[in-house]
């Protein structure tokens, strides 16, 4: 574990705790996966996950994890950072880059398991990756989508200062659904009224920064 320099990254703000999945998250974030994390006619997701059958849902949850997990390079990266919340696991930000020492720019993504959304935990998470990204990691840009009917997070992009990029359709559960590109700067990002606590980033930044 000593080769694995993840282990101690880790993103505070007043509420929330952010950290890189790793096996032991994985069995409580598997849990909340299957509570619920969206109502079943519903899918905000441009890959449908949460749809395969509950018997595979967690197999297919801790499968996804451990892959990206370990691909990670500066080529392309995704960290899958766990938030806790009062110690108890509510949810995953991911932040990720394709060539980022060329580019310098992230993408995001993210779920909140269904009992806690409507706390502005959402918010707060996406403030977080957005200023470890900006102030740690030196990326130009962060970009984001979502479909047009999924208002919770259009709302918590425009709280942060996303501003729209464009659109594409694809398709959602056989029909064509269209999905909003989203684009925040160092300069248009509408920063919190905290600040946000880093630890143990300097070990990481040569797999993510090259």
């Amino acid at each position: 574990m000593d080769h694995w320099p993840f282990r101690d990254l880790v993103l505070s703000t007043p509420r929330l705790e952010l950290r890189p999945d790793d096996d032991e998250s994985l069995v409580e974030l598997v849990e909340l996966t299957l509570d619920g994390i969206h109502p079943p006619d519903r899918m905000p997701f441009g890959v449908e996950w949460t749809d395969a059958p509950r018997e595979q849902l967690g197999l297919n949850t801790l499968q996804h994890y451990w892959r990206v997990r370990s691909t990670l390079s500066p080529q392309r990266w995704t960290v899958n950072f766990v938030v806790r919340l009062d110690g108890r696991v509510v949810g995953v930000q991911s932040l990720g880059a394709d060539d980022f020492p060329v580019l310098r720019e992230v993408t995001s993504g993210s779920w909140i398991g269904l009992r806690h959304q409507g706390r502005g935990i959402g918010t707060e998470m996406r403030a977080a990756v957005l200023a470890f990204a900006f102030d740690h990691l030196g990326a130009v840009a962060a970009r984001s989508s979502a479909f047009t009917d999924n208002l919770a997070s259009h709302g918590v992009s425009r709280k942060l200062g996303y501003r729209p990029d464009g659109t594409f359709t694809q398709v959602r559960r056989g029909e064509p659904a269209e999905q909003i590109r989203l684009l925040v700067t160092p300069g248009t990002f509408r920063r919190p009224d905290w600040t946000l606590a880093v630890r143990g980033v300097t070990p990481c930044l040569p797999l993510l920064t090259g």
